[in-house]
């Protein structure tokens, strides 16, 4: 008996996790699996490209996570330089751009997403660039090198955020265009006013409303400005750092089923709510929010990772499920430390919560510790039952990452008083006795401080 065919279109996060998932499972007698990707790289990290940008990390190849040879090893055969031109569904078919025609028996599609680019004049021209492939960041390293000085990045948020800094680093003038009052438009004002401070007290120029109206461009064809209603800005390189978008340009020409968020609609299993045999994961792919239940498009490498997991074990036989999402995530700009999970105050006005909000401001060490920062904390919560709805915070070095305790506790549906009665580490290096998260937590559930 011939084994079964699975073939994945995209090499990355959610698709080299839904092959290597599958083949845990089932033996490469069972399951032959081909991985097709148009780039000439797999399993990168996309996120640490403006840290590469940046020269904090060196090597390009240090972003790799494996090779094409390592996969090999594991009988999964990738062909990189080879892109999928079109899906024939019912003949269970994927035509290359070679001429090629692969059988298959299960399909993951995993073509993960595009940088979003305003429809607006020159936004194509030499010198603008996504954050989205290492080449686009051996783009903006060339750019440096050969003598780059001001930069122009579009939109503020977590990729536009770290381009910034790295770029200024680097020692290019860096001016972010926002079309949107503040940076982080996924945290409440008072906290995204904090980071707009931050910005302006290194130097870094932030213009808010202001939508992009055009790439202005030299006698050469090269971006030289960017121009809004308000004003123009001068620069030799322009960054867009407006969020990504699914690309489901071949999977919608197939006939598979686009849900509301643009995005490939998908059951919790990761398979196609319109085609049985294919399955999709990653940016590419609609998920749910696990507090509202509503369809989300969210692009992070932690979703498409564990998306592309569920699909593979589903291949591969184990039962499993996504559970959904919260969008949580953290970063930095300078010495501040930015981390967001759950709903801010905007999404849970419009998911109809009767909310409270409670900010803190605390300490990320003792107060009597060397080293110790400042650290805002500010939770939304249910006003009738108390259920933890989202959390922001925003705070000096050791700020950031108390962001996935709160995660946690927004995940399991804690209160704020069980949250606050919750048991957490302490040890002057690394906390004040009550933790800041705490301390929110009693204020939010009104417990008395003591």
């Amino acid at each position: 008996m011939s084994a079964d065919r699975l073939v994945v279109v995209g090499g990355d996060a959610a698709g080299m996790s839904a092959a290597t998932a599958a083949r845990r499972l089932r033996p490469a007698e069972d399951l032959a699996i081909t991985v097709l990707e148009q780039g000439p790289d797999v399993s990168y990290s996309a996120c640490g490209i403006p840290y590469w940008v940046g020269d904090l990390v060196e090597d390009r190849d240090r972003l790799i996570a494996r090779t094409p040879r390592e996969f090999a090893a594991q009988d999964i055969e990738v062909r990189t330089g080879t892109r999928a031109e079109e899906l024939d569904l019912d003949a269970g078919t994927v035509r290359t751009d070679g001429g090629e025609t692969l059988g298959f028996d299960r399909l993951v599609v995993a073509t993960g997403g595009r940088p979003l680019r305003p429809d607006v004049p020159g936004l194509d021209a030499p010198g603008v660039h996504g954050v989205h492939r290492l080449a686009d960041g051996a783009g903006i390293r060339a750019a440096v090198a050969a003598g780059a000085r001001r930069a122009v990045v579009l939109g503020g948020g977590y990729i536009g955020l770290e381009m910034a800094e790295v770029l200024q680093a680097r020692g290019l003038e860096v001016t972010i265009v926002l079309a949107d009052s503040l940076p982080m438009s996924l945290l409440d004002a008072d906290m995204g006013e904090r980071i707009c401070k931050a910005l302006g007290d290194m130097g870094i120029g932030v213009q808010p409303d202001q939508p992009v109206r055009a790439v202005e461009t030299g006698a050469d064809g090269a971006a030289r400005a960017v121009t809004t209603d308000v004003g123009s800005y001068d620069c030799d390189l322009v960054v867009l750092g407006l969020g990504m978008g699914p690309e489901v340009e071949l999977a919608r020409a197939a006939g598979l089923r686009i849900g509301e968020t643009g995005a490939i609609d998908v059951d919790r299993t990761q398979r196609s709510r319109s085609h049985d045999s294919v399955y999709a994961a990653g940016d590419c792919s609609q998920t749910f929010h696990r507090l509202t239940g509503e369809a989300v498009h969210v692009a992070l490498g932690t979703h498409a990772n564990k998306q592309g997991r569920v699909a593979g074990s589903v291949i591969g036989g184990r039962a499993a499920r996504f559970a959904g999402v919260l969008g949580t995530a953290v970063t930095k700009v300078g010495d501040l430390e930015i981390g967001r999970t759950g709903l801010c105050s905007g999404q849970a006005e419009a998911a109809g919560h009767d909310f409270r909000t409670e900010t803190i401001e605390g300490t990320t060490r003792a107060g009597y510790y060397p080293g110790a920062e400042p650290v805002t904390v500010k939770l939304v919560s249910d006003s009738g039952s108390g259920q933890l709805l989202g959390a922001q915070v925003v705070g000096g070095p050791g700020a950031g990452k108390r962001i996935d305790v709160l995660a946690t506790a927004v995940w399991a549906g804690l209160t704020a008083e069980e949250f606050a009665g919750s048991d957490l580490s302490y040890a002057p290096p690394f906390s004040p006795v009550y933790d800041p998260v705490v301390v929110a937590a009693r204020v939010a559930s009104r417990v008395d401080q003591g």
